[in-house]
């Protein structure tokens, strides 16, 4: 699969069905966040792969309400970081940037392999560290769910949930977001 087609074919599904989380898996993805640009080469990422099943239902008490479509997840990853571990150029702070892309790289590997790989900030960062043992330095700044594609839609969806899973959600226009040569210049 080229990166294009993975980028285009990757979406935030919530009707999942189970999948066998398997240390080459998790390898598989780790490689991908591992090998991914960052500043100065710091590489600020740390992951947690929660997918042992009572760990899984530990976490779901983490999830904020609407969220419960998750709790089929077979996997969540747990994507955290610290400040310090990175660049700070003046008033520029890296870390979520680089964490951020390396996260994607892992998006779009598991999306290659055929899974869902959604990322959500609909948790509660305390309930997580709490569960997980997370030191209150390391911040927690997203979780992504992993499972496959279900052809069946999940009862516990809400409306608009429904018809994201039936169409992908409108897009914005090019124009909307891309400026040449300074802010606000059009195409």
């Amino acid at each position: 699969m080229e990166v294009k087609e993975a980028i285009k074919k990757r979406r935030a599904f919530r009707s999942l069905d189970p999948v066998k989380i398997t240390k080459e898996l998790i390898n598989d993805l780790a490689e991908c966040a591992q090998i991914t640009a960052s500043c100065f080469n710091n590489q600020p990422w740390q992951y947690i792969f929660v997918h042992d099943p009572k760990a899984l239902e530990q976490m779901h008490e983490a999830l904020s309400h609407g969220n419960e479509w998750a709790h089929k997840a077979s996997m969540i990853i747990v994507v955290l970081g610290k400040q310090k571990d990175d660049c700070v150029i003046h008033d520029r702070i890296y870390y979520r940037f680089d964490i951020g892309m390396a996260t994607e790289a892992m998006i779009l590997r598991a999306t290659e392999l055929g899974f869902v790989a959604h990322p959500i900030a609909g948790y509660s960062p305390k309930k997580t560290r709490d569960i997980l043992n997370i030191p209150e330095d390391v911040d927690v700044i997203a979780l992504v769910i992993i499972g496959k594609k279900s052809n069946d839609i999940s009862p516990v969806l809400s409306e608009k949930q429904i018809e994201n899973e039936k169409e992908r959600p409108e897009r914005k226009k090019i124009e909307d977001f891309v400026y040449l040569n300074k802010y606000g210049g059009k195409k």
